[in-house]
């Protein structure tokens, strides 16, 4: 399957999976020769300096006693698509989706087809591809991507031996993009578990996987980061290396200097959607936990607590009056879930979970989406000015996604906030199914530059509640830099910062 990549030309572009279309290290000079009139200082530096670097590590142990346990996964089946659908290269070619331009059937249905794409409408194509696993059972259980075998009808896995296994999937959990697959063979290698908690930034690390086809290749880098949040992944912290990924790797280990497994090899990032440097991880043991229910149960659970939140900002910082921006900034609370049940509002700031602190907002539902459902969580949360412990049960993230959203954060400007407003009439406030709030009826200064629009619902400023122009007004007169601004847009709610000098 693809490595699943990430194109910055869509804002956070595209994640391309890895394998379903196919699928370093650098050295360090520090100091230089002494001169002979080197002051004490400039030696002490030297010698500092020069003590931090211990060298490349040689990775060829870790790659042949453990080589043998990342296996090559091939896949097959159909897949329904419409006319303008497509994976990656093959998207290029107008009805030739989940083909890859390497497979040999890829020209003749390309020749078959025609330069007008053939067939009009949904339909089925074959869908191929290959990626990569590594064996964590000597009974024959394999841990891979969700996206390398979904959707798939035949699964196939070969050994570095050359021996081939029919597999058969126990279950996938596509929210963390983990799958479990089971081949009848019996003594089989395996790969030592390790944990990602350790991991440090600068480490060294190493992949096995088969980019491309080129079964158990081996590619090695640092970690560049942790705990990273990426589009429609926030419930995974996922590593960051400059490891060589490409499509094929998805679902190979990667192991620390040690020979442990920290992670499985998922996604990249990426204009082309080969590797250019960043490629990311799921952590290892957030794939054991995955995996564990999988065995169990044929599925994963994942909990929920019921709100929608933003990332908070200076602006959002300044507004609420924290002392740092960080934490989760709570817009919306869903009506009878664990959050409303526990007494959460929106412009709750949630700044820890359990003790563990909410730094960026992706860390919330990376804690809470790996967490048990009935599981009982203590939440420091920050309200108007003044700390709040807040005791929550959490739901099962079955019954209904935690969403997240972002605000725009472009605006600029001083001076008033440039709002025409009125309250609400009955009707609007049954149509917009509101307690409280006013109608947007014209939008100019700082107010429209934050992308606040004509027809919008006001209804809170800086957590508290309004119903008035005067209630704003008293408001925005005590607040600092900036008003968070509560804002309601077909059905959705969100906060928007809007600086008033």
């Amino acid at each position: 399957m693809n490595t699943r990549s990430i194109s910055p030309t869509k804002m956070v572009a595209s994640l391309l999976a890895a394998g379903l279309l196919g699928g370093a290290g650098a050295t360090y000079v520090l100091g230089s020769h002494a001169h002979a009139t080197a002051t004490p200082l400039a030696s002490a530096v030297t010698q500092t300096a020069q003590s931090l670097v211990t060298g490349a590590p040689d990775f060829s142990q870790i790659a042949e006693r453990y080589g043998a346990a990342v296996v090559n996964i091939s896949v097959s089946g159909m897949r329904q698509v419409g006319n303008d659908e497509g994976d990656g290269a093959a998207a290029q070619q107008r009805g030739l989706p989940g083909l890859d331009p390497n497979d040999p059937f890829f020209e003749f249905f390309r020749r078959f087809q025609g330069p007008n794409g053939g067939f009009q409408g949904p339909r089925e194509v074959p869908m191929r591809g290959q990626g990569s696993g590594f064996i964590v059972g000597a009974d024959g259980t394999i841990l891979t991507n969700a996206h390398v075998v979904r959707d798939a009808k035949n699964v196939t896995v070969k050994l570095t031996d050359r021996r081939e296994f029919t597999a058969k999937v126990l279950g996938y959990d596509v929210k963390t993009d983990i799958a479990v697959l089971k081949i009848d063979a019996k003594n089989l290698p395996v790969v030592p578990l390790g944990s990602a908690t350790g991991l440090k930034v600068g480490e060294w690390v190493l992949a096995i996987g088969s980019p491309f086809g080129f079964e158990n290749s081996v590619t090695a880098g640092v970690v560049s980061a942790k705990g990273r949040s990426l589009p429609d992944d926030g419930m995974v912290p996922f590593i960051q290396t400059d490891v060589a990924v490409n499509p094929g790797n998805s679902g190979g280990p990667l192991f620390n200097t040690r020979g442990e497994v920290v992670g499985i090899n998922s996604q990249i990032f990426s204009r082309s959607g080969g590797y250019q440097g960043l490629s990311f991880s799921i952590p290892i043991d957030v794939a054991v936990k995955v995996k564990d229910q999988i065995v169990a149960t044929g599925h994963a659970t994942h909990a929920r607590l019921g709100v929608t939140i933003q990332e908070v900002n200076q602006a959002f910082a300044d507004s609420f009056q924290l002392d740092k921006p960080e934490g989760a900034l709570v817009s919306r609370v869903d009506k009878g879930g664990p959050a409303d049940k526990a007494g959460l509002e929106p412009g709750d700031v949630i700044r820890k979970v359990d003790g563990q602190a909410i730094v960026s907002s992706g860390d919330l539902p990376a804690l809470i989406g790996l967490s048990t459902p009935g599981q009982k969580v203590q939440l420091e949360v920050w309200r108007k000015g003044q700390r709040k412990d807040i005791a929550a049960q959490l739901g099962n993230d079955g019954d209904k996604a935690t969403a997240t959203a972002r605000a725009d954060t472009s605006a600029v400007g001083k001076g008033k906030l440039g709002l025409a407003l009125r309250p609400l009439q009955p009707d609007e406030r049954r149509g917009a199914d509101v307690a409280s709030g006013l109608l947007v009826e014209a939008a100019g200064g700082p107010a429209a530059m934050a992308g606040v629009q004509p027809g919008d619902v006001l209804v809170a400023v800086n957590g508290t509640p309004v119903d008035s122009v005067e209630q704003v007004r008293a408001v925005v007169a005590k607040a600092g830099k900036s008003v968070a601004l509560l804002i309601q847009r077909d059905g959705d709610r969100i906060f928007v910062p809007v600086p008033i000098g």
